[in-house]
């Protein structure tokens, strides 16, 4: 059996016949999406999206400096002055 990754879930007809109404139900949370008592999806707002691309590229964007951190940078002298 799958665990269930959400606090709210819903059946896919109930989806069907609102989609609209379980996010306002789910005060914009998760919801779980059931088939057979199984998750099948998890239906999100635009809101929840956006926070996980957000987290996503930002984890990318770790990575990439932790990868550039580990090459080795010759040290190089700049003036601030010379870079107007």
């Amino acid at each position: 059996m799958k665990p269930i990754l959400a606090e709210f879930t819903a059946s896919i007809t109930e989806l069907k016949k609102n989609p609209t109404a379980l996010l306002n139900q789910s005060g914009g949370n998760p919801v779980a999406i059931l088939n057979h008592n199984t998750p099948a999806a998890y239906f999100i707002g635009a809101q929840v999206f956006e926070q996980i691309m957000d987290m996503l590229d930002d984890i990318d964007l770790a990575e990439e400096v932790k990868a550039r951190l580990s090459q080795d940078h010759r040290i190089v002298a700049v003036d601030i002055e010379d870079l107007a």
